[in-house]
Formats: C-alpha cells, sequence, structure tokens
C-alpha cells in the first residue's frame, strides 16, 4: 500500500512540472509573436515613411572652414611709451643750475614766462603741499630715479605743489649739502616743473625746496 501512494504522489509532481513547462512556453510563445507584431510594424512604418519623402541623396559634403587663429595678446603701447619717455628724459649731472636760479634770500627758480608772484606766493604757500619725497641718505643715482619717478606719480595724480628734501648736508664730508645742488639742477630739467623755493623753516628750511608743477590730467588751472 505505501509504494502505491509513493506512486501516485510522483505521478502529480510530474504533472505538475509538465503543467509549468506548459505555461512557460506558452509565455514564450505569446512574447516572440508580441515581437514579432513590432517589427512587422516598424517595417510597416518605415515603408510608409519612405514612400512619402520620396527618393534621397546624401547631402555634399562641404569644405571645412578653418577658423582664425587667436589673436596675440595686445602689447601695452602706454607701457612702452612710458618707458621711451624715461630713456629720453634722463637728467644730466652736468646741467649748470646756477645760472637760473634767482638770487635772493632764498635761491628760487622759476621758468621763463612764469612772473616773480609765482615764486613769491610759491614762498608765502600759496599752495597747499600735496606730496612729498625724501631724498636724503640716498646715492646720487638712487635720489635722481626716485625723484624722477615721484615727479612722474605727482603729474599723473595731478598734484600741483610738492615738497622734495634733500637733506642739509650735516652728516656729510665738510658739512656741504651733496644733494642740494643736484636737485635743483634735476628739477630745472624737468617741463613739468614751473617753479621751485628754497622750504620755510617750518617746512624744512634750506634742507628742502617747493615745486610747483604744471597742471596734469586732474589739475586745475593754472593760477
Amino acid at each position: 500500500m505505501p509504494s502505491k501512494h509513493k506512486a501516485l504522489k510522483s505521478l502529480a509532481e510530474l504533472k505538475g512540472v509538465q503543467k509549468t513547462l506548459a505555461e512557460q512556453r506558452q509565455r514564450e510563445a505569446a512574447e516572440a509573436a508580441a515581437s514579432a507584431a513590432a517589427e512587422k510594424k516598424r517595417a510597416a512604418d518605415q515603408d510608409l515613411f519612405s514612400r512619402a519623402i520620396g527618393i534621397t541623396q546624401p547631402l555634399r559634403s562641404r569644405p571645412a572652414v578653418p577658423l582664425a587663429p587667436e589673436p596675440p595678446p595686445p602689447i601695452a603701447v602706454q607701457q612702452q611709451l612710458d618707458e621711451q619717455r624715461v630713456l629720453h628724459e634722463a637728467l644730466s649731472d652736468e646741467f649748470d643750475a646756477t645760472t637760473l636760479l634767482d638770487i635772493d634770500d632764498a635761491l628760487s627758480f622759476r621758468r621763463p614766462g612764469i612772473g616773480p608772484d609765482v615764486t613769491r606766493k610759491l614762498r608765502k604757500g600759496g599752495w597747499t603741499i600735496q606730496g612729498e619725497i625724501d631724498l636724503h641718505g640716498l646715492r646720487r643715482d638712487e635720489a635722481r630715479e626716485a625723484l624722477a619717478a615721484f615727479l612722474r606719480d605727482a603729474t599723473r595724480r595731478g598734484w600741483r605743489c610738492v615738497r622734495v628734501v634733500h637733506g642739509k648736508g650735516l652728516g656729510s664730508p665738510g658739512k656741504t649739502p651733496v644733494l642740494k645742488g643736484k636737485v635743483q639742477s634735476w628739477l630745472m630739467q624737468k617741463d613739468e616743473v614751473l617753479a621751485f623755493v628754497q622750504a620755510r623753516a617750518d617746512e624744512g628750511g634750506a634742507g628742502a625746496v617747493v615745486v610747483l608743477l604744471r597742471p596734469g590730467r586732474a589739475g586745475a588751472a593754472m593760477p
């Protein structure tokens, strides 16, 4: 009796497996049919599109247009002009300033066309001092370059009145102001310098000069 029961169970399992396989084959057949139908529809759509647009030809290839090369970086023209100006405006140490100085209680200078009232007003503080450079303690070459750079900067800023400290020479051999005469000579060679006078006692006295400059781009009209 047990062997018969076992045989019936095996037969039931076999039928279950057969049923599962049959269902799987049905699903695969259905998927294949659906895929075939979709492919048939795509082919039909493609055929319909081809008949609608007619015969086509490939586009002619156009020659490639070469792109323009990147432009070179801009040349700093203003910087070149400034450098050239520095070379042309080199200050000479051989310039004789004594022939152009006004001999008075305080040596002064005014460019031709500038009246004596300008130096008088400058000596009395008629212009506010807007900037200052101290050359005291510098070697001659260092002082010359520093003064030229300071005057260029002052002109760009539109300053009208500046002070240049050259020292009284108390620490120099012979107690003579080495830079004083040089500074006066250099100032006379600068076109932007209209006049200068020895500073008042409260502004540095014999150790400095007060300089009147031409109006720069930012400056006001000359009085």
